[in-house]
């Protein structure tokens, strides 16, 4: 046998040389270096077999390993695509506009009112105080300025003190930028495994988007803070009533501590919690060398004294405005831009007079409850009205008419008037009015324990008995140049009833709406001096009648106006034409159909108090258009303007050397009656821009007004100088009691008494005011819109008259003052050019008054009742079933006689 130079060791294998040997062949050689038995080198000493084993473990342990990592990083891979494909893209962080608070501001820039589904105010983060910045950074996110995203170490610590202290609730690591992928991106706070990871790779592709600032600003605008405020600033007025600018260290700190839980560090609930937290923020800013030692000691001293949450709005009195102003933001941007878009709105309110029209229209419906109704009886009654009344009248809800100047009061001694009541949570005695009094015991007997509403009389320890009035108002006062609404009061509580009679109450406004029928007379040519005749008319049902119950005779416009004649105004509609009319009211803004019926002359159509507010005020203006506007502008978050209602602009022109500027000059107003027959009015130049300037020429202020022309400035000034006499010597006196300025105006009482109004107005103030019930009945025999609304009128413009200069109507180029006998009185009118002062002539009859209406003219033929008549403006002009205008619905029952003397359809007075 051959022996190989490098033998195998028979103990190694003995297998194989069992086999060698019955093969007869020599035993296999081993390769070098070869297996663990084989030897090291030349001449070595073999290898033991647990070598081999052990490397034998560690290839196989090694092939485990690989194709566990292997394994592992396919599983990773997998579930990075399975999440990342699912991840909201962070670009959307780049232009991040969250919902913020759109605030309302009145015309001296004081907040209005607030409209917000989330309370935020959203501030850049240059304007945000480092102070504030670091109350946040400390306890959140210490190392935020250094990290990518994810703070490893934070992580570690976290899951130490977790594994640490297993009773306590698991601490988190998230950092700020890992809050904001999961509160602006993922808006989840699920405590798995898939939100954190989607929420680290959000962190990482955000830090990787943004700048650390972008992100700082996001979270400190975006994070719920308690009480409804999201955000810090929206948290430092709700906590503190301060802007950023103003918060000490320790007032910061507490902003700072509320991330945790809002709810379990709330000042009001836990104030102990909240100071303890607070504390341990400052500490934190102390570490990080944001503030010193010594002002986080002097911090951590400071009592927490949170201030009631400060809600903007609606400010008081303003309520009806507001509600406006939100409706139409809602129908001009949507609930979702006009409640959380950061708009800024500008509105035209005045405060001193929203105040006075408020007080203005309370005192009104007081007065008239007062004359027309008896005492109703008490609020509710306290079964132990002893000693501790005062502890049982706090439990007693006040009703919701009960206005703020009012308190709730027990009565102690029925004979005598005595009674209690809570005046900042002190107990306060006092003696009721005798007047009051008797006014109480005709409605009932009083008894001890009887809750009553009394308002204190200052400093003399009466109180006034008060109800809260059945009939309502409503009061519209605006700019008469621009449309600017001034004030607006749709009722008498908001709290009561939000519906605003203001604009929402379709009304009749009877004989307040007879001015724009003599406006289009004059637009035709009548003059002021026109008779007609004032006789009885009467057609089938219809059976209408003046006030007075008499007649005059052929009579003048203007005295008509004056006293407010029905049967003139008839017999001058008929003149005229209804179509004639109807269009007037239309193109004036005071209707947007109306039936082209006679009754309608007198009132029997609809409208509401801001659209004859504005329409009184087109006649104010000049015949120039007047749109009541309640905002000036509205900007977005950033400051842009999106909307400007169209009315006068300020512009430039060129004006050439030696001509004076274009500013209108002021007109001479019309004289007394007792004055002598003034010359004609002189022409005064106006200025056109010329589109190719002179030389010379230099750029001047205009004033551009493209609003339409709805009749023209002569024949607006002669209504207006007509209703110049129904305040001085007709039917509006008591409105222009003690009032010295130029003022014009007209009453309006409907149907049965049912609606009472006045609309009256300087140069530049237009004011209305309505009176009557929700549900319409009749005010009272006799209660006329000069008895009823006339004083609540003069008592706001005396208000809205303070301080104003003292104006005058002007007189339009070509018209012509006169002073002459109506017949009556000696008045003083304006002529146009083509008109003879004091001259009536006749026109076809009807200047005469001796022409018959017809039943096409009156009505009758179409309506039975007023009932008929209302409806009927709301309803004018649709299409009948063969596609043909009707004008008016047709007949639906049969005719009911009305009794003698009945007014009629239409105004009255």
């Amino acid at each position: 046998m051959i022996r190989s130079s490098t033998a195998l060791s028979s103990d190694a294998f003995p297998s194989l040389w069992l086999a060698a040997a019955s093969d007869g062949g020599a035993p296999p050689r081993a390769p070098m270096g070869g297996w663990g038995g084989g030897r090291s080198g030349r001449g070595g000493s073999p290898r033991g077999p647990r070598f081999r084993r052990w490397r034998q473990g560690l290839a196989i342990a090694t092939g485990i390993v690989l194709v566990g990592v292997a394994g592992s990083g396919l599983f990773v891979w997998h579930q990075y695509e399975r999440i990342a494909s699912d991840l909201p893209s962070v670009d959307t962080l780049k232009t991040y506009q969250p919902p913020t608070v759109s605030r309302i501001y009145t015309s001296d820039d004081r907040i209005m009112a607030e409209l917000a589904a989330e309370r935020r105010i959203y501030v850049p983060i240059n304007a945000i105080p480092e102070r504030v910045k670091n109350a946040f950074i400390a306890p959140e996110d210490q190392n935020f300025y250094t990290h990518a995203g994810l703070d490893p170490l934070a992580i570690i610590r976290a899951e130490l003190t977790n594994l640490t202290h297993r009773s306590k609730r698991a601490l988190g690591a998230s950092t700020i930028t890992q809050q904001v992928a999961r509160n602006m991106l993922l808006n989840s706070n699920a405590r798995t495994l898939e939100r954190k990871e989607k929420e680290a790779l959000l962190a990482l592709r955000i830090e990787q988007t943004l700048s650390k600032d972008k992100i700082l600003e996001i979270y400190l605008n975006g994070i719920y803070l308690g009480n409804g405020a999201y955000g810090v600033a929206a948290a430092a007025q709700t906590y503190f009533n301060k802007p950023l600018d103003q918060l000490t260290d320790a007032e910061a700190a507490f902003l700072g501590a509320l991330p945790k839980s809002p709810a379990n560090y709330n000042p009001y609930r836990h104030p102990e919690r909240a100071i303890e937290r607070r504390n341990w923020v400052l500490d934190r800013m102390a570490e990080i060398h944001a503030i010193t030692r010594e002002a986080a000691e002097a911090g951590q001293k400071e009592p927490l004294i949170p201030h009631d949450a400060v809600r903007f709005g609606p400010l008081p009195n303003a309520e009806w405005f507001g509600s406006e102003v939100r409706r139409q933001l809602i129908d001009r941007y949507g609930p979702d831009r006009a409640m959380q878009g950061g708009l800024e709105v500008h509105t035209s309110l005045d405060r001193k007079l929203q105040d006075a029209a408020t007080l203005s229209l309370r005192q009104g419906l007081m007065e008239y409850d007062r004359g027309h109704s008896r005492w109703r009886g008490p609020v509710t009654k306290l079964h132990d009205a002893g000693e501790s009344w005062a502890a049982a009248l706090k439990d007693v809800a006040p009703p919701a008419g009960m206005i703020d100047q009012w308190r709730l009061a027990v009565v102690l001694n029925p004979a005598q008037g005595r009674v209690g009541w809570l005046s900042h949570g002190e107990a306060q005695e006092g003696q009721v009015l005798p007047k009051d009094l008797g006014w109480m015991r005709s409605g009932g007997t009083l008894a001890v324990g009887d809750v009553i509403m009394i308002e204190p009389q200052a400093d003399s320890g009466r109180v006034a008995v008060r109800q809260v009035p059945k009939v309502e108002g409503a009061l519209v006062s605006l700019d008469a140049r621009t449309g600017r609404v001034l004030a607006m009061v749709g009722g008498w509580s908001f709290k009561e009833s939000q519906f605003n009679r203001a604009t929402q109450a379709l009304r009749q406004p009877g004989s307040s709406f007879k001015p724009f029928v003599y406006l289009d007379a004059m637009e035709q040519g009548i003059p002021p001096s026109e008779k007609f005749d004032d006789a009885p008319v009467s057609y089938g049902d219809w059976h209408p009648k003046n006030y007075e119950q008499d007649n005059w005779g052929p009579t003048t416009l203007h005295d008509a106006l004056r006293e407010s004649r029905n049967l003139v105004t008839i017999r001058l509609a008929a003149h005229l034409g209804m179509k004639s009319v109807a269009d007037m009211a239309i193109s004036i803004g005071l209707v947007d159909q109306m039936p082209h019926v006679l009754p309608a002359a007198l009132g029997a159509v609809e409208t509401t108090v801001l659209r004859e507010a504005g329409a009184y005020a087109t006649i104010a203006n000049g015949g120039k258009l007047v749109t009541p506007s309640l905002i000036d502008a509205v900007l977005d978050r950033d400051g842009s303007v999106l909307w400007k209602p169209e009315t006068v602009a300020l512009g430039t022109t060129m004006q050439a050397p030696n001509q004076t500027a274009t500013v209108a000059p002021a007109m001479p107003s019309a004289p007394s009656p007792d004055a002598g027959v003034p010359p004609a009015t002189p022409a005064l130049p106006v200025q056109v821009p010329a589109s190719q300037p002179v030389a010379g020429s230099v750029e001047v202020p205009h004033l551009q007004d493209n609003r339409r022309q709805v009749a023209s400035a002569s024949s607006a000034y002669q209504i207006t100088a007509m209703m110049q006499d129904v305040i001085s010597r007709g039917t509006g006196r008591i409105a222009g009691q003690g009032i010295t300025r130029e003022i014009a105006g007209k009453t309006g009482t409907s149907q049965d008494f049912r609606d009472a109004w006045f609309a009256g107005f300087t140069p530049d103030v237009v004011t209305i005011v309505w009176i009557g019930f929700d549900t319409p009945q009749s005010l009272g025999k006799n209660e006329t819109g000069g008895r009823i609304a006339g004083p609540i009128w003069n008592r706001f413009m005396k208000v809205a008259l303070e301080g104003r200069p003292e104006l005058k109507f002007r007189v339009p180029d070509g018209v012509t003052l006169a002073r002459y006998d109506t017949g009556r009185i000696m008045a003083v009118d304006g002529f146009k050019a083509d008109q003879v002062p004091g001259m009536s002539i006749a026109l076809h009859g009807f200047g005469a008054g001796t022409e018959a209406l017809t039943a096409a003219d009156t009505g009758t033929d179409l309506y039975d009742t007023e009932t008929d008549m209302a409806g009927a403006a709301s309803q004018a002009g649709t299409s009948d079933p063969n596609g043909e205008n009707s004008g008016a619905p047709k007949k639906l029952q049969a005719p009911n006689a009305q009794p003698p003397g009945d007014i009629g359809m239409g105004g009255l007075y």
